[in-house]
């Protein structure tokens, strides 16, 4: 009798087992599959003016504080100083890098005060190359650069190429006209590798400068949105651009409400990649 017993709550038991198991098979075949999240970037382009606001004060711990308030994945920074005296010899992409937790890269363009004065980039993702080049100088100007590197990107099935530089500011627009070309130039027209360029191109929407970036890149926004004067801005010049066209859609752009740590606002584009749909 006990062993007829058992044989009866085995079997019960084993049927309520194969009964669960159906019910879940069942239920993951009905369920419709999770499609991926999209791969989206925060790319922020800001002009920190070597870390001294429009208040007089030298600090970068405000500026860090400024590029995290919106979280960005990659940051293109204009005007920064490493280890010049004027701002009190701090190595300021290094020192912006420990502030924020990201990689950096930084390309020198002019000596300055026992150190250096350039562009630099900060990346949530490895940095696992980069390059500065200087750019055309004209009538002894201020030599400006565009700093290049390379970034490994989890969900592109190839680097990332961040473009970042700093134009001449001056009225004649000779110079920045032929550092835009030496810009396009680096570029290969037929190559689909995803690629921005961020920056203060120190010239406006429709300018000689602008049409010839359009001629290889597209801008996160078609209409102006200013960014100096930072009290009350009334012209852009600070931009964030992409390549190819057709493998980036433009999210969100938005210039931020700061007006005291820089003498530009720090302009921010939400990139997502849909290359290969």
């Amino acid at each position: 009798m006990q062993s007829n017993q058992a044989t009866r709550r085995r079997n019960w038991a084993s049927g309520v087992w194969r009964g669960l198991l159906g019910a879940v098979v069942l239920l993951a075949c009905a369920a419709p599959l999770r499609a991926e999240q999209p791969l989206r970037l925060r790319v922020l382009c800001y002009n920190i003016h070597h870390a001294e606001g429009v208040d007089g004060k030298l600090d970068l711990e405000r500026i860090a504080g400024v590029i995290l308030s919106v979280k960005p994945d990659i940051v293109a920074l204009q005007e920064v100083d490493q280890r010049a005296t004027r701002s009190e010899s701090v190595d300021q992409p290094a020192e912006l890098a420990r502030l924020t937790g990201m990689q950096v890269a930084f390309g020198a363009n002019i000596p300055l005060q026992g150190g250096h004065y350039g562009n630099a980039m900060l990346s949530r993702f490895p940095i696992t190359d980069h390059q500065n080049r200087l750019l055309p100088n004209r009538n002894n100007g201020e030599q400006r650069g565009v700093l290049s590197s390379t970034l490994k990107v989890p969900g592109l099935g190839e680097p990332l190429r961040l473009l970042a530089t700093h134009l001449d500011h001056r009225g004649d627009d000779g110079e920045r006209i032929a550092s835009a070309k030496a810009i396009n130039q680096l570029i290969d027209a037929s190559s689909q590798q995803p690629t921005l360029l961020a920056g203060d191109m120190n010239d406006v929407i429709g300018s000689p400068t602008l049409q010839i970036y359009d001629k290889m890149w597209t801008r996160a926004n078609d209409q102006p949105l200013p960014t100096i004067p930072v009290a009350e801005p009334t012209r852009q010049i600070d931009f964030i651009l992409f390549r190819p066209r057709d493998d980036w859609k433009v999210v969100e752009v938005k210039v931020l409400d700061e007006a005291v740590a820089s003498d530009h606002r720090p302009i921010l584009a939400v990139l997502e990649y849909v290359g290969g749909e």
